[in-house]
């Protein structure tokens, strides 16, 4: 299969492109060469390869749960820096009643 210039313009017209003669003729030849590729692509045997649905295997890499206990001095220390404290926690004005 084979585009001519005449095809290659309505391409372009399409994406709202303007081009040169010398680039209409340069870019008709690039794209009938993607085709040839294409075309010789569709050439090879894959009566034996599995559909994939990506190329490399994919898995999650997930580290592991686990509660970690808070050092106690650390967390006074935090919460000296508060300007209000309640039962342990950053006391925070009520934003809704």
């Amino acid at each position: 299969m084979k585009v001519n210039k005449k095809e290659v313009e309505h391409v372009a017209a399409l994406a709202r492109l303007t081009f040169s003669p010398e680039e209409l003729e340069l870019y008709t030849e690039q794209f009938n060469d993607i085709l040839e590729y294409i075309n010789r692509l569709n050439e090879v045997d894959l009566e034996n390869v599995e559909p994939t649905s990506h190329v490399q295997p994919l898995k999650n890499v997930l580290r592991e749960d686990c509660v970690v206990t808070s050092d106690e001095e650390l967390r006074q220390s935090v919460l000296q820096e508060a300007p209000e404290v309640e039962h342990g926690f950053f006391k925070v004005p009520t934003i809704i009643d």
